[in-house]
């Protein structure tokens, strides 16, 4: 029973590890693959990817061949470690530790060819010896590091890097002493998926540091304290009680990463309508609303000249925009019978949840049906910027033809 249950957490680890490295390559490449820092995270994730690859296929197939891949990607952490706390730090490692990695990189790649465990302890234990060297020496190049030359959010960076290769010292002995202590599983995996984690909420830093290591901390009492529980009431044992402790926080970890790396997504697309306000290339007002009906944030945006406002009195106009230039169906001002009639009237005649006030003179009107702007206070600010970019621009055309 036990038997099985770790061949099937295992195999269930490591696709989520999987998942999880797959999710923040995407999210680095959506910011910019190319990017130095981003180019040596997703050399480090791709040689992860590779780890965890092989082990799926090593369990679903039974091919002991697949354990070259696993013995290369293991030796090419260090360098993949070194690599990137360069970049983080902005500065060189010392020669010294990077002929080290380099040279240690190489011999296990060597020797990752001999797929069988006849040279096993011994390249094992060695593999692991220069794997925590490698985070210990990346670990020495954070501590020592001038803080005041990187930003505050560089520095936090740092930070979860250097909390990441906590995790992966005693997490990569448990990997290769597995045997020797009596673990049930590889729990890698489930280091991998924090730093995923942690990698993905400096997209976004409202959220503070401080807050998502407390976050951390909360997720990984709350994981192993509902294992634990279960472990006991069912009297699963040792072995079987790290098993569900290991998978409860690694379901809890990828739901994290995939709520935070669609979170993250919604945000950037909410910053559509900055951006192309931030691109737009011209000065006539007109030219700014038609361009602006093709953004996707604003499809089917009607732009209503003055003419097709003539069964409506001018002075109500005044009076409804005068009170709220930016018109919103779920919030209207109050100002009256007639005022109301007028607003029901621009909100059902063009199917509009929002009706911004582009220009004064000659009035030009923009309705806008999107439902979930009501819910959005960044889009709802950005529809403010839109109408008051709008009505400089026709501002400035007046003085300049004036």
């Amino acid at each position: 029973m036990i038997a099985a249950a770790t061949v099937l957490v295992q195999l269930f680890l490591s696709c989520a590890a999987l998942l999880g490295l797959f999710v923040l390559r995407g999210v680095l490449i959506a910011r910019d693959p190319w990017e130095p820092i981003n180019r040596r995270f997703l050399f480090g994730l791709q040689v992860t990817m590779m780890l965890f690859a092989a082990r799926v296929f090593m369990i679903l197939t039974g091919i002991e061949a697949f354990r070259i891949f696993v013995l290369l990607a293991a030796g090419l952490i260090p360098l993949a470690v070194i690599l990137l706390t360069e970049g983080l730090l902005r500065r060189h490692a010392p020669p010294a530790i990077k002929f080290f990695v380099c040279g240690g990189a190489c011999l296990a790649a060597v020797t990752s060819l001999w797929y069988s465990d006849s040279i096993d302890p011994a390249r094992l234990f060695t593999l692991l010896a220069f794997q925590v060297s490698g985070f210990v020496l990346s670990g020495c190049l954070i501590l020592s590091r001038d803080k005041a030359s990187l930003s505050a959010q560089e520095n936090a960076t740092v930070v979860r890097l250097g909390l990441s290769l906590l995790l992966l010292i005693p997490v990569a002995i448990g990997d290769f002493l597995l045997l020797y202590i009596d673990l049930p599983i590889q729990f890698s995996a489930l280091s991998v998926l924090i730093l995923c984690w942690l990698a993905i909420g400096l997209g976004r830093p409202h959220q503070g540091h401080r807050t998502t290591l407390i976050n951390l901390a909360i997720m990984v009492m709350a994981g192993g304290s509902v294992g634990g529980m279960i472990g006991f009431l069912a009297e699963l044992g040792r072995a079987g009680t790290l098993l569900v402790m290991a998978a409860i926080l690694t379901m809890l970890f990828v739901v994290a990463i995939l709520s935070d790396a669609r979170a993250l997504r919604a945000e950037e697309q909410s910053l559509g309508l900055l951006r192309y306000l931030a691109d737009a290339k011209t000065n006539d007002p007109m030219a700014f609303l038609r361009d602006l009906q093709n953004h996707p944030l604003v499809d089917g945006a009607a732009v209503i000249s003055e003419e097709r406002l003539s069964d409506l009195q001018p002075a109500v106009l005044d009076q409804i925009f005068e009170a709220a230039p930016v018109l919103r169906k779920s919030d209207p001002p109050q100002l009256g019978a007639v005022a109301d009639d007028h607003i029901a009237y621009l909100f059902e005649h063009y199917a509009a949840t929002h009706v911004i006030l582009a220009m004064a003179q000659p009035r030009v009107l923009v309705a806008l049906s999107m439902p979930s702007l009501t819910a959005s206070p960044q889009a709802e600010l950005e529809l403010q910027v839109v109408q008051r970019m709008a009505a400089l621009m026709a501002e400035k055309g007046r003085v300049g033809h004036g």
